[in-house]
């Protein structure tokens, strides 16, 4: 069986980048409904998309056509699964939450977050809950959870928070480290004043905090810190690698392949890397597949190489979860 079950719907900043984006997007998933006439690049051509921009700015990303771009996209790749989880960081319920634990300060780096986090933080979460129970009704085979990030000693707001909503499952992951939001491209210069060694260490150290904390179904991306190909060599890596795969397995939590990284970054690398994914088989932890994608012509990107990877490994299944229940599928096309 192949699934996606890590994908977004969409967030700021809204830059003119973000506008080009969308525009794209619009473009493949329209290049065969004839929505855009046979001329492409003409004047006519260019109009149309405008007219399906405007559109689609419109009516928001939680309309039921947006949705229905990813479900369609992801039927024509081969996906029967799917899996939503957008950010807590776009929805203004969770806002205090992140400007609890980010370094939003006076100093640089905080104006920089602050910046980022108001044009990110912009909507509320039922919306976006009450599109992907459209979905669902309609019958797409479809799960509902969100992406929340993890910050230690914020378990208890955190729990607190998700425990409001009625979600399949939720993923947990780690953006941030001591409130520096290290994937942003903004921030990557301070990776030249730290120790990799030592941040790889509080990187996994804050996985395994994640891991036992008991909110989360799936931990997210182990190794994102790669992001920016700052990396040490990875031998160093291995017995941490090691220490990370035991407390996922002791834990009973999930993680994922996700390619987001090796299509969308610097590193061109999924996560975790073949040997990190490698001793997470030799301990058992199961696996679910993600695509990370951020709109619906990204869906499934690089999911094939995945699953060949998971395949000579040794994994022989793969996993989703449904109304809190884990639920095995073999891994196959």
């Amino acid at each position: 069986m192949k699934l996606d079950f890590h994908f977004h719907l969409e967030e700021g900043p809204y830059s003119t980048g973000w506008l080009q984006r969308t525009a794209r997007a619009l473009e493949n998933v329209h290049r065969e409904t004839g929505r855009l006439g046979d001329r492409p690049h003409s004047l006519e051509w260019m109009n149309k998309l405008g007219e399906l921009l405007q559109q689609r700015l419109a009516a928001g990303c939680f309309s039921d056509e947006w949705l229905a771009f990813y479900f369609e996209q992801g039927r024509q790749r081969g996906i029967e699964r799917f899996g939503m989880v957008d950010h807590l960081y776009r929805f203004t319920e969770f806002r205090p939450y992140y400007e609890r634990h980010m370094i939003v300060d006076d100093t640089p780096l905080g104006r920089l977050q602050r910046y980022w986090l108001d044009r990110v933080c912009v909507c509320s979460i039922e919306s976006y809950l009450q599109a992907v129970r459209r979905a669902k009704a309609a019958g797409v085979p479809v799960s509902l959870g969100v992406e929340a990030d993890f910050f230690p000693g914020g378990e208890a707001e955190l729990g607190e928070l998700l425990a409001r909503y009625e979600l399949d499952y939720v993923i947990g992951s780690v953006h941030f480290l001591e409130g520096w939001g290290f994937d942003n491209p903004e921030t990557q210069a301070l990776f030249k004043e730290k120790d990799l060694l030592a941040l790889y260490r509080q990187l996994f150290d804050y996985v395994k905090i994640a891991a036992f904390s008991g909110l989360f179904d799936i931990i997210a991306h182990l190794d994102n810190l790669k992001v920016f190909n700052y990396r040490p060599e990875e031998k160093l890596l291995l017995p941490m690698y090691e220490d990370v795969a035991h407390a996922l397995k002791q834990a009973d939590v999930a993680t994922e392949i996700n390619t987001g990284l090796a299509y969308r970054y610097p590193v061109k690398e999924a996560c975790p890397s073949p040997a990190f994914l490698d001793i997470l088989h030799k301990h058992g932890v199961p696996v679910t597949l993600s695509s990370d994608s951020h709109f619906p012509d990204d869906i499934g990107t690089q999911l094939d190489e995945a699953m060949d990877l998971l395949a000579r490994i040794g994994y022989k299944e793969i996993i989703y979860v449904h109304e809190k229940k884990r639920i095995a599928v073999p891994l196959g096309r």
